[in-house]
């Protein structure tokens, strides 16, 4: 049966952690928990990896079940908060900050952080990483283990559906947790209610109080009050010491009433948070909230409490459930509200009488007005309904006369005439009050108009006292001779103080010296006029008390400013009266003089003296360091300190600083301030070094200048790479712009002006190779843009002329003819041609570089991998086919500089014998030379060519042995110039392919080589001739001049 139910219980958690983590529906989830919950098995089988069991005694074993429960609803909110961090990190679309867990959180505190296992439920999570302020995921960790966190996020969940419903009373197998916890079991112990009798006015009368209970239970009318049981023991003891009811037992009667809200006495709801507390709790145990009183008739005694079912989010406006703490959107905690008001009996106030309508006369007996705040009320109320006063003396008010109506005149009796009515002194007075009160206001007015204030007008008012004379006009023609008067009088008087003192000292004593230094040092206080009216105000206008009260205020701001260490108290007095006795301006005045030198310092044309690293007081180093160098704090500033004092360390103070900027590691910072150049070995910090943006080699600033002050000086433009792993590689076209845009940038600051300029120059040049209709001198090696259609073009350098097609030097026989034409004429009558033969013809038919069109007057014999020395361009002497590293052709498997060639290309062709070549001429009908041309010089081969002579490239004959039939050429030249012929006439050598050349031919050029099952090997050599030559063409860079 347990291996069924734990195979069941697998089942659902597996069904459920894919919902939770995968699209499930909240639903299906839901569905998955209740079902994991409700499966009969102890809690030590059922959870694999909270300790449930163990959470569950730390935090809800107690005394009695009470306290158990309320420890346990603690677990379930702590839970479901758990719970909410698991949800964060299993959705798709996660908080900002779900890599931390702060413990200054308020809700975290309040919850998770109050129970035993909380945190080792966040470890589960992930937050295994401790912080000063909280948990958090690990630096390695990019994402959250979704399958374990959902594992866990489930159990969560399930173990805080389980408390619910023990809770609840609703638990199917709360067996499980009794066992865990015994308190459990343990039903509250309340106390007996019983029932007294009330007994019926009509049985007070005649029976005696201490009648039977059988004659009053047979009373129609007898009810039952709930009283306590101590109260009920009383009574039954009291009534049993009378003689006649020894043996009288008291029976305990209980009322339906009461058996109905027996239940509703235990306990109480909570009608912020719908926590159940017990009727003897006060306040709420969860949001410490007093229980709301409540009244009303006997059929709502006990009224049903208020239950929150929703509530919405103060931030988002969400509308979340009513058992969640946290918003489920924002994750705000739930503000406290008002709650709902139950309906209760209102207070019996008696009936106050209505009031008179507007426009109807009423009972002014009826009313009375409050003489504190003038609010009509009306009678019997003796106090105000406004501000709680107590009526004063009842007091008639003033009833309006109306006018006579208009009536037929009647003839004037002669009547005694009353007397008039006596005048209210209490109203008259108040009418006195109010209006000097509205000549105040407007003379208030008035004089904030001309800018007095309202104290200078009500104390100009009184000291004037001729109510003529506006206190405005009198305080600007009076009030500047009575502040001077009240000047005088302190300064009178501090004199007359001091020589009052000197007489009680005697005469011819030292004492008698000092209080004369007194008075020559304090005895001439000069008040200003703002001291003086500040004390004239204060003193509502009595000019000997404004003296002595000013002479008091200056007195205490002397002793103020002597506390802050200005002793000189001649020096206080006189700047007090030069700020009018404000602290502030006083105290600014007297440190103007002690801020001189610094701001002589500052704004002086000086520079600033350097921090001197030795001097003993370090904290006036650290306070320089953190004003010169703005360094981010004072720790930082400590650290550069000790890094200048290491004795085996020669760093620079604005190295240190730089390095301290940018971390606070020691180590690294050590490291970052001792970088090994690789060229010349030194040690220099790291803003010392230079790297380009093509790798990530450094070097020191010396040896980058040094390196491309050379290249710029002595070598090509594409010879400006890395020092160190010559990259990046400039043939290719692509990052050519962008590395020597970010390389111009970083050259300007460190090469010199003309060198800087140079670099320029050749830079655009490079741009220039570019234009068809940029030319080289033949001359002079001399480039620049022609735009003309003439063949004869004359170089803007040496004045020498060329031809702008062929690139030969230009002579007057070249005129009206074409280039073709030109050589055959040549040829046939030019001696010098003549007499140099075939050397001439391959020297003429030289090397021309396909990127720049420079030529070369040199045979291709030899090595066929050509480096143009204008545009350092590297190719293939025979094809034109460019030599790279980084191969672009597809399913190439050759690593390292190699260039891929044509089958008629003087790579292949060279190996062939000349006899075979002569063949290959003779199938198509070209005639080629083999005699030796009268003239040359017999038995060496004079063809011009580039040798490599001491790590230097010279240009000289060939110098091998001729061979007969060669017409005076070496082999190897001969070579050349029969597979000049062959590519001039465009001839394919494929036909002469032997079968292991043409099968090798197909391979490399991808051709399909696969054999028929009964085809023999003509006509197999035959099909794959013809699907070589027809599918592969010959090279089109191969140079094809006749």
């Amino acid at each position: 049966m347990a291996s069924t139910l734990s195979d069941q219980l697998e089942e659902v958690r597996c069904h459920a952690e894919a919902c939770l983590y995968s699209t499930g529906s909240v639903l299906e989830v839901r569905a998955g928990i209740s079902a994991m919950a409700n499966i009969p098995l102890p809690p030590s089988a059922k959870y694999r990896y909270i300790a449930a069991e163990t959470m569950i005694i730390e935090n809800g074993v107690n005394n009695n079940r009470k306290e158990t429960i309320g420890s346990l609803q603690r677990l379930s909110t702590a839970l479901n908060i758990l719970e909410k961090y698991g949800c964060n990190l299993t959705s798709s679309s996660r908080p900002k900050y779900w890599r931390a867990v702060k413990h200054n959180n308020p809700v975290f505190r309040a919850t998770v952080d109050v129970i035993q296992g909380g945190r080792a439920v966040l470890c589960l999570y992930g937050y295994s990483n401790q912080q000063p302020d909280g948990l958090s995921f690990p630096d390695e960790v990019v994402e959250p283990d979704i399958e374990k966190v959902a594992a866990v996020t489930l159990e969560v969940m399930s173990l805080r559906m389980e408390l619910d419903m023990l809770i609840k009373e609703a638990h199917p197998h709360p067996e499980f947790f009794e066992r865990i916890i015994p308190s459990l079991n343990q039903k509250d112990d309340f106390e007996p209610i019983s029932d007294a009798v009330a007994i019926p006015s009509s049985l007070r009368e005649s029976q005696p109080l201490y009648m039977s209970l059988a004659s009053l239970s047979q009373s129609p009318t007898s009810a039952f009050l709930p009283v306590r049981t101590a109260n009920a023991s009383t009574s039954t003891s009291i009534s049993t010491r009378h003689t006649e009811r020894a043996n009288h037992h008291r029976t305990v009667v209980t009322s339906s009433k009461m058996r109905k809200n027996h239940s509703s006495l235990l306990s109480w709801h909570c009608t912020h948070c719908t926590r159940v507390n017990s009727n003897q709790d006060i306040l709420c145990e969860t949001c410490e909230r007093p229980r709301l009183a409540s009244s009303g008739s006997a059929k709502d005694e006990f009224p049903q409490p208020f239950t929150i079912t929703e509530w919405q989010c103060k931030s988002c406006t969400v509308v979340n459930a009513g058992s969640s703490i946290l918003c489920e959107v924002c994750e705000r905690p739930r503000l406290a509200t008002k709650p709902p008001a139950t309906p209760t009996r209102p207070t019996p106030t008696p009936n106050r009488p209505a009031a008179p309508v507007l426009g109807m006369p009423g009972d002014p007996d009826s009313q009375w007005m409050c003489q504190f705040c003038t609010y009509i009320n009306y009678t019997p109320a003796s106090v105000c309904e406004m501000c709680d006063l107590p009526r004063p003396e009842p007091t008639k008010m003033r009833v309006k006369l109306h006018p006579p109506s208009q009536v037929k005149k009647v003839p004037v009796l002669s009547v005694k005439p009353k007397d008039p009515p006596m005048e209210d002194p209490d109203l008259r007075r108040q009418k006195l009050m109010r209006e000097e009160g509205l000549k105040l206001i407007q003379l208030i007015r008035d004089g904030e108009k001309k800018g007095v204030s309202p104290e200078e007008v009500y104390t100009g008012m009184r000291v004037s006292g001729d109510g003529n004379i506006l206190p405005c006009d009198w305080l600007k023609a009076e009030l500047p001779h009575l502040l001077d008067q009240i000047c005088a009088t302190a300064t009178s008087s501090r004199a007359a103080d001091l020589k009052a003192g000197q007489n009680q000292n005697g005469t011819g004593t030292a004492e008698d010296t000092g209080v004369e230094e007194e008075q020559t040092r304090g005895g001439g206080v000069t008040l200003s006029r703002a001291e003086a009216k500040l004390a004239w105000l204060s003193a509502g206008g009595d000019t000997e008390r404004a003296a002595k009260q000013a002479l008091r205020d200056r007195h205490s701001k002397v002793k103020e400013l002597c506390s802050l260490g200005f002793t000189d108290e001649v020096r206080c007095q006189e700047v007090l009266r030069q700020s009018e006795g404000e602290v502030r301006g006083a105290l600014s005045l007297l440190q103007r003089p002690l801020m001189e030198p610094f701001h002589q310092r500052m704004w002086s044309d000086q520079p600033e003296p350097p921090i001197d690293i030795n001097h003993p007081d370090k904290q006036r180093v650290c306070r320089r360091l953190l004003a010169v160098y703005d360094l981010p704090s004072w720790g930082r500033c400590e650290l550069a300190l000790s890094l200048l004092q290491e004795r085996t360390a020669p760093y620079s103070l604005d190295d240190v600083v730089q390095a301290v900027r940018e971390s606070h590691d020691r180590d690294f910072i050590r490291r970052v301030l001792a970088k090994e150049c690789p060229i010349c070995l030194s040690e220099f910090p790291h803003s010392k070094m230079q790297s380009l943006t093509s790798c990530q080699c450094s070097v020191c600033c010396g040896c980058f200048q040094q390196h491309f002050t050379i290249a710029v000086r002595d070598k090509h433009i594409r010879d400006m790479v890395c020092p160190v792993c010559w990259e990046p590689d400039i043939n290719d076209p692509e990052h050519l712009n962008s590395y020597f845009s970010t390389l111009d940038i970083q050259l300007r600051e460190c090469l010199e002006p003309e060198v800087y300029d140079l670099f320029h120059k050749k830079l655009t040049e490079q741009a220039l190779i570019k234009d068809p209709k940029f030319l080289w001198c033949s001359h002079c090696s001399y480039g620049f843009i022609y735009d003309g259609d003439q063949l004869k073009v004359t170089c803007f350098q040496c004045r020498n002329s060329f031809c702008a097609q062929c690139k030969k030097p230009w002579e007057s026989q070249h005129g009206g003819l074409s280039c073709e034409r030109y050589q055959s004429w040549k040829r046939e009558n030019d001696p010098e041609y003549q007499r140099q033969g075939l050397a001439g013809y391959l020297r003429d038919n030289g090397i021309t570089c396909p990127n720049c069109r420079f030529q070369y007057a040199l045979s291709k014999g030899g090595c066929m991998h050509f480096s143009c020395s204008q545009c350092r361009y590297q190719f293939c002497s025979g094809c034109n086919n460019p030599f790279h590293t980084t191969c672009a052709v597809i399913h190439c498997s050759v690593t390292g500089l190699h260039a891929h060639h044509p089958r008629d290309c003087l790579f292949y062709l060279r190996d062939w014998e000349p006899g075979r070549l002569q063949a290959l001429l003779q199938n198509k009908g070209v005639e080629f030379n083999t005699d030796t041309p009268p003239g040359t010089q017999a038995g060496l081969c004079g063809v011009i060519e580039q040798k490599d002579e001491s790590g230097q490239q010279t240009d000289s004959a060939c110098g091998a042995q001729t061979q007969p039939g060669h017409a005076g050429l070496c082999e190897k030249h001969y070579r050349e110039y029969l597979v000049s012929l062959i590519n001039s006439h465009s001839i394919d050598p494929a036909p002469l392919f032997n079968a292991n050349e043409l099968v090798l031919a197909c391979r490399r050029y991808q051709v399909d080589d696969a054999r028929g099952e009964l085809e023999d090997d003509v006509t197999y050599y035959t099909r794959i001739l013809e699907k070589l030559i027809d599918e592969v063409p010959l090279g089109d860079k191969v140079p094809r001049k006749k």
